[in-house]
């Protein structure tokens, strides 16, 4: 029988807070007083992010540059180097007791990827994986990232699928530390209007099926995760 996951839609939401979640859902994960695992899906507004492979000097322009573009630059504790987040782009943090649900590390961030895989082929997008990054990439154009951390057993931070998302910001850095990599949506590979929510149930059906869970939606406010603010004005 499908383990039962939480499912939390945050829509459009700061990336700050969201980490903030991120990181109060996993303590509470690890103490026990959340019973399931969670995913978050969520969108962000333009923000860089740097992994624990740091990345700024993977940054292309000035980051005064990107203060005048109103777009912000956080330290993270995931796997891999610089990346951007931003409207269009459909982002999925599982919050994830991998012990319990008898995931290793590394099959854990190949089902992430497979996820990815089985979304766009459900789009009519040959999506794989590359040696050059983990991820998903059409041809040499990369589609989806991904960088997890894991905390006391509980894997936290996630993945991301460019689905309309503007790619003119990914020209900005190089993406994942990598040089003369091009980046990819559905939106371009299908020549398609495409919806987010279209994609999300399609994506969420993929997940359920690649992890043998059964998503519960659920608000926000359910979870009762102290972060000092008031989530609602986030969100």
């Amino acid at each position: 029988m499908p383990r039962l996951w939480h499912l939390v839609d945050l829509g459009l939401f700061d990336y700050g807070l969201a980490l903030r979640l991120q990181q109060a859902c996993v303590e509470k994960r690890r103490l026990g007083i959340l019973a399931r695992d969670v995913l978050f899906l969520v969108e962000h507004p333009s923000v860089f992010t740097c992994g624990r492979q740091g990345g700024t000097e993977h940054l292309c322009v000035t980051q005064n540059f990107l203060k005048a573009q109103g777009i912000s630059l956080f330290p993270v504790e995931r796997g891999g180097s610089i990346t951007y987040h931003g409207p269009g782009q459909l982002v999925a943090y599982p919050i994830v007791h991998l012990p319990s649900a008898g995931w290793k590390v590394v099959e854990w961030v190949t089902a992430l990827e497979e996820i990815m895989i089985q979304t766009a082929r459900r789009f009519g997008v040959k999506a794989t994986r590359n040696p050059r990054n983990r991820g998903v990439w059409v041809g040499e154009k990369k589609l989806g990232s991904l960088g997890i951390a894991v905390r006391h057993g509980v894997s936290f931070h996630g993945l991301a699928l460019n689905v309309t998302t503007s790619l003119e910001p990914f020209g900005w850095i190089r993406p994942c530390g990598l040089t003369d990599v091009a980046v990819t949506s559905l939106a371009v590979e299908t020549q398609t209007v495409l919806s987010m929510t279209q994609v999300k149930e399609v994506f969420m059906d993929c997940a359920q099926s690649v992890l043998d869970v059964h998503f519960e939606p659920m608000d926000l406010s359910a979870l009762h995760l102290d972060t000092g603010e008031n989530l609602h004005a986030h969100a």
